[in-house]
């Protein structure tokens, strides 16, 4: 297991200290950190799918609204 060394300001080491004062620090730091990590790499999917996506929109065909309207009525039969 490694060791890390973070500094926070007072008010939160003393708030978390408090907070967590009967629990082990180290599990709850570590679960953070998870969790941090997961979120940043959630953010960095979501931004990289919509920028395919937004990439796929500018080779997209234009339509006109009378052709998406017939192609819904189509897609209705």
């Amino acid at each position: 297991m490694a060791t890390v060394n973070f500094s926070v300001p007072d008010e939160v080491k003393e708030a978390f200290n408090a907070t967590f004062a009967d629990a082990n620090k180290s599990a709850i730091i570590a679960a953070l950190m998870r969790e941090a990590v997961e979120r940043e790499q959630q953010r960095r999917e979501s931004r990289a799918a919509s920028a395919r996506i937004r990439a796929r929109r500018r080779h997209a065909p234009v339509r006109s609204v009378e052709e998406l309207g017939a192609a819904r009525e189509q897609g209705r039969s």
